[in-house]
């Protein structure tokens, strides 16, 4: 009883964890592939610590493009680091300076850095970073975006048929009142046709006195 009990602990647990797994997966996938790509945004990763400790290394940021008149103090803009040029960097926006003939200049710096930036002009911003997913930066440089566009999913699949067979397994197996309920009908007795509380009959021995 003792191992079947252990048994089904571990057949629920397996499930949790398959479920478990199941969603980061999803989680995942959502949040670095599949609303990037509606939205119209850019993931990029965080390889140095001038963000820290908002966005320490290896940390995924997804990049929205905005209108540059959108752009406030405070945010976290990324931009080209000579223009033309696909190195980026992400750091606070600190100042913005707007000329006498409307064009506009971005001052930005690292949390973690003592000094500002070099001004930053319009042609070198690509946008800000609308959310960040810790860690996933190092997968996203890991692999290219053609790995990206189907590995995750077959990640996904595997663990989802997985997961399936786990939940079916346990569904088909034998549960204790089943268990009770067949041990008690196996031991009712030899004769299955005979009455669960009959008695056994009582003869008398031939010649003696009723």
């Amino acid at each position: 009883m003792k191992h079947a009990k252990t048994k089904s602990l571990l057949e629920y647990l397996g499930i949790g964890l398959s479920a478990g797994l199941l969603g980061l997966v999803i989680l995942v996938a959502l949040a670095a592939i599949v609303v990037p790509k509606v939205a119209g945004a850019t993931p990029a990763t965080i390889l140095t610590s001038s963000m820290e400790p908002t966005l320490p290394p290896g940390t995924l940021v997804i990049v929205k493009p905005v209108p540059l008149h959108q752009i406030r103090i405070g945010d976290v803009m990324t931009y080209q680091l000579r223009s033309g040029d696909p190195a980026v960097v992400s750091h606070r926006v600190v100042a913005i300076t707007r000329s006498t003939t409307g064009g506009l200049t971005f001052t930005t710096k690292g949390d973690n850095n003592a000094e500002k930036d070099a001004p930053v002009i319009p042609a070198q911003v690509r946008g800000v970073v609308w959310y960040s997913v810790p860690l996933l930066g190092f997968v996203n440089s890991a692999i290219d975006h053609g790995q990206r566009s189907w590995i995750v999913p077959a990640l996904g699949v595997l663990l989802l048929l997985y997961s399936g067979y786990m939940i079916l397994r346990a569904a088909l197996a034998p549960t204790p009142s089943r268990r009770r309920a067949h041990s008690a009908a196996a031991t009712s007795g030899d004769d299955p046709g005979r009455p669960l509380d009959a008695r056994p009959e009582v003869g008398t021995a031939p010649g003696s006195p009723l």
